[in-house]
């Protein structure tokens, strides 16, 4: 621990190296408190420069710009370790916040009014999405978690999918934060690729919004992309995505019942089990039914997107903090092949999808 701990802890210690009394202080009541108050704080702060950032620059989403800052922070400079459980905080409790406000964005009738052949079609990208990934990554070798969180993260809704499955199936720090530093490369990599390919194949603009929507990652990039398309593509490329988002629900039920499953295998009677759907995935659905019911009036749900991107950018900045050049060396290169796959094989469904019902 560094001065800096004892400094907040107590200014009354003397400065000097006290391994004993640091320790006593990082455990203290006290220490802890300011080590999250702290690590909030700087989430904020990150956040707030973030959506600065994101207003000057309307076609990047301060979400994708909190992970590259909060990676540059990370790389640039020494994070000190005692605000470690503020991040953590700001990394999964504003994070689920954030993912049960974001159902507020989407109403029922909207998935309803893409048509059952779209709705299809969307069912089938996350399934077989996953499907193949797991797969794929079977035969790579990776562990069972870091492939749920690259195939949840690649056919659902990215880095809130990757976070989201890493509630449920308590993946490895390390797994987490190299699924959500994949997420932001390759599906940045989509935002120019999904265009151009499109006008290569002659796609409509309603196929192309579709393709979007159906294979890009973030919703935020789904919405550079579509910006990119035209006006008519973005509106479809959203609401396909936002379906995409739906399916986040269905799929942590699985995870969720799937973990209970095994603790009781292992005959974990008396231990702690997963909820069979987590909390924050019910208040999602409720945000969704909500909205829907045409109760809340329009100032309400801009102040709560508002609020929702807030949450989800600083607990952005917080996974960008964890994202280390030395930590993606040390993984190697085969979740980075995974991604890559994945990334072609969702799409590749996406297109099938589009072209037979687009």
């Amino acid at each position: 621990m560094t001065n800096d701990v004892r400094a907040v802890a107590d200014p009354q210690q003397p400065v000097g190296p006290q391994p004993a009394v640091d320790s006593a202080v990082e455990g203290s009541a006290h220490g802890r408190a300011a080590g999250v108050a702290t690590g909030v704080a700087a989430c904020v702060v990150g956040a707030a420069i973030a959506m600065g950032i994101g207003r000057l620059v309307p076609a990047i989403n301060p979400m994708l710009i909190a992970i590259v800052l909060g990676a540059l922070v990370a790389n640039l400079v020494t994070v000190p370790g005692w605000i470690r459980p503020g991040l953590d905080f700001s990394a999964k409790r504003l994070l689920r916040v954030g993912v049960a406000l974001l159902g507020l964005q989407l109403m029922f009738s909207d998935v309803v009014g893409l048509g059952w052949g779209v709705i299809a079609v969307v069912v089938a990208i996350v399934v077989l999405g996953i499907a193949g990934t797991m797969y794929m990554g079977g035969l790579l070798g990776l562990s069972w978690t870091q492939r749920v969180l690259i195939a949840c993260g690649f056919s659902i809704c990215g880095a809130a999918a990757v976070a989201a499955a890493d509630g449920v199936v308590d993946a490895k720090e390390e797994e987490l934060l190299t699924s959500v530093a994949l997420v932001v490369v390759f599906g940045t990599l989509m935002i120019p690729a999904i265009p151009l390919l499109s006008h290569v194949f002659g796609l409509s603009e309603r196929q192309a919004g579709m393709w979007a929507g159906g294979s890009i990652h973030e919703v935020a990039q789904v919405v550079a992309a579509g910006g990119l398309l035209g006006g008519g593509a973005l509106a479809v490329a959203t609401v396909v995505k936002l379906a995409r988002v739906l399916m986040l629900a269905p799929v942590m039920a699985y995870l969720g019942a799937r973990q209970r499953r095994n603790a009781d295998g292992r005959g974990k009677v008396n231990s702690k089990q997963p909820p069979l759907v987590p909390v924050f995935v019910l208040g999602f659905l409720g945000c969704v039914a909500l909205r829907s019911s045409g109760l809340l009036p329009g100032v309400v749900i801009e102040q709560a997107k508002l609020v929702q991107t807030a949450l989800l950018t600083a607990a952005m900045f917080a996974l960008g903090l964890g994202v280390r050049v030395t930590l993606l060396r040390s993984v190697g290169p085969r979740p980075f092949v995974l991604a890559a796959l994945s990334t072609v094989w969702v799409a590749a469904i996406a297109l099938t999808g589009v072209l037979l019902v687009g």
